[in-house]
């Protein structure tokens, strides 16, 4: 599945909707779950469609297996009987210009973001005049990021006051569909519900200084982060190790790599994380960037007016203007 959060207008004003982007447009995967459910004789369709499948990407991913079983039978049923509307006259597929895409999940329950692709951490060690850690080969490292400061594709994205550096990151993430602690590796790929496009902005100048203290990055990371356009499933996605990665700026390809040039998989990240804790559905965890995938290593630098396009194969294109 190709699962999606968007914007309606509608006459009561704006509404966030899960979607599943399908050939025919984006269906409305919780009506048209009632509509399904109405067909079956079901007394009450949308309060039983609301516990299967919220409207709520957050919501729907605390579902768990049963609520993508459910969203699964409801693609099923729309895409066999072609239906438009619902019982009540709702709409149930939406062309993609009708409604505006928002991140597919904008409200995570956590931000961790590794630093798993071995060139570029060494890059980065390399331009501070560091040898690379022993340890970074030991232990899957993360930092924990500003989750409540969510973007998706098409946002503008503010240019932070406090830093003249700004850079993008490219990077994949995997968003947790299962609450789960004390994780083997050989068992954690069925607690990923999907898989996005992730750009990790970075005010470069602030991270600096405080890595230079040893602690962080927290402000120079905190204040914004792009999710989209969608959320794919593993099914979807296939080998999550061998995508081709890039990205452009103003239409010019700056980046380009391979998710299978990870050193710590996705595996490895969600045994670590869970050992002795909980990981829960909503869960975000990035890859960290692929190697020469941001200005930092490439020695160049966004500015003010600028357009990152950030592309991974079988996930599609996350757009952002700095402004």
């Amino acid at each position: 599945m190709k699962l999606c959060t968007f914007e309606i207008r509608t006459h009561l004003g704006r509404h966030h909707r899960l979607g599943a982007v399908l050939p025919s447009g984006i269906l409305d995967l919780n009506f048209a779950c009632a509509a399904r459910l109405a067909l079956t004789g079901e007394s009450l369709p949308k309060k039983l469609a609301d516990v299967l499948v919220s409207d709520s990407m957050r919501e729907f991913l605390e579902g768990e297996a049963r609520a993508m079983a459910a969203a699964e039978e409801t693609i099923r049923f729309a895409e066999q009987s072609g239906a438009r509307r619902g019982p009540n006259d709702e709409t149930l597929i939406h062309a993609p210009d009708e409604v505006k895409l928002l991140a597919p999940l904008p409200n995570p329950a956590s931000l961790r973001d590794f630093y798993a692709f071995e060139a570029h951490v060494k890059k980065g060690f390399e331009k501070r005049g560091e040898q690379m850690p022993e340890e970074w080969y030991q232990i899957p490292v993360y930092y924990k990021g500003g989750h409540h400061n969510i973007i998706g594709t098409d946002e503008d994205v503010p240019w932070p006051s406090f830093t003249e550096k700004f850079d993008y990151e490219l990077e994949l993430a995997a968003i947790i569909g299962r609450k789960g602690r004390n994780i083997p590796a050989d068992r954690a790929r069925d607690y990923i519900a999907g898989y996005t496009v992730m750009n990790d902005f970075s005010a470069r100048d602030i991270q600096r200084k405080e890595m230079r203290v040893r602690l962080g990055p927290a402000k120079g990371k905190d204040w914004c982060t792009a999710l989209g356009p969608y959320l794919v499933t593993p099914d979807q996605v296939g080998d999550p190790y061998n995508l081709r990665m890039t990205a452009r700026i103003n239409g010019e390809q700056w980046s380009e790599g391979n998710s299978g040039s990870i050193y710590w998989k996705f595996e490895q990240m969600i045994e670590f994380l869970s050992k002795d804790d909980t990981i829960y559905p909503g869960d975000v965890i990035g890859s960290g960037t692929v190697g020469t995938g941001c200005g930092l290593e490439l020695d160049r630098w966004v500015k003010r007016g600028d357009v990152m396009e950030l592309e991974i194969e079988k996930i599609g294109v996350l757009r952002n203007r700095v402004v």
